[in-house]
């Protein structure tokens, strides 16, 4: 179905066709921040133990990045919180974060229609690459203004496995217990400007025909925070060479296998000792 377009969002995408090939380079900081919804059931972990372990796992998905790019190509990176550990323990809870980006580079060439993400998986390098799937974006008519910047709004549907609930049975006794994860539909919405037109965007958001300063899934929110434009000390984009070359798939599938041997050797150290409660969360 066709999107009906305001009139001066007509405009707006006439006027950005004429300075596409105007030399746009630029720098964005985006703050992330992660909506966890975890149900946690055990009888060593108290209301002030999971108060604690609530306020853990906020801190840990609440993260910077920055987004250098030209007309073509973009660079994403976390910008990393030495303060901040990937592990973190308190009154015999344990949290690992299993591929929660720290450190990794994502590399977008619009151009050639291709990506390349260094990746750190458990301590080993990968480097994925594939071609960028942009999705099909509905453009709206609505608007709002994100600091001095006017945006327009865009959405688009996709299907994720689970719905952002952790439900998790953890007793001395017995394996941990996962609620089944099942595919359900999630709506993505952004909001880029036309004032600055390039079609880069935060982590793997792209394609529309102004940078993304906003975008929500209903479980993670980033947003931009400030942007430079031509900045004195230039923009910065290397595609990253370094790691194990893999396709997105591949990846995929290796991340699914460390999960399963994190699990196995989790269930098979809380049975020798029933005084350890772990939380792990895949990237």
């Amino acid at each position: 179905m066709k999107t009906l377009l305001s009139a001066t969002l007509i405009i707006s995408l006439l006027f950005t066709n004429l300075i596409l090939s105007q030399d746009f380079k630029g720098k964005a900081t985006y703050k992330s921040q992660r909506k966890m919804n975890v149900e946690m059931d055990s009888t060593h972990m108290n209301d002030e133990m999971q108060k604690q372990m609530m306020a853990m796992l906020k801190k840990q998905f609440e993260k910077e990045y920055i987004l250098d790019f030209n007309n073509d190509e973009s660079l994403y990176k976390e910008v990393v919180n030495l303060d901040k550990p990937t592990g973190v323990s308190s009154g015999g809870m344990q949290l690992v974060i299993a591929g929660n980006g720290a450190g990794d580079l994502l590399y977008k060439n619009l151009n050639e229609n291709r990506y390349a993400n260094q990746s750190d998986l458990l301590g080993k390098i990968f480097l994925i690459q594939d071609e960028l799937k942009q999705p099909e974006w509905t453009l709206e008519k609505e608007t709002k203004n994100i600091g001095q910047y006017t945006c327009f709004k865009a959405t688009y549907k996709r299907m994720v496995r689970g719905s952002g609930m952790m439900r998790m049975s953890v007793d001395s006794k017995e394996d941990t217990k996962e609620s089944e994860v099942e595919e359900v539909e999630q709506t993505v919405t952004a909001w880029y400007t036309l004032q600055i037109p390039v079609k880069h965007g935060p982590g793997n958001y792209s394609g529309l025909p102004g940078l993304i300063l906003e975008v929500n899934d209903g479980s993670e929110s980033i947003l931009c925070s400030k942007i430079v434009i031509n900045p004195n000390d230039g923009v910065h984009i290397e595609e990253p060479k370094k790691g194990k070359k893999i396709s997105q798939e591949e990846f995929e599938t290796v991340m699914e296998k460390k999960m399963k041997e994190m699990d196995e050797q989790f269930n098979s150290s809380r049975r020798d000792s029933g005084d350890n409660i772990e939380i792990r969360i895949g990237g």
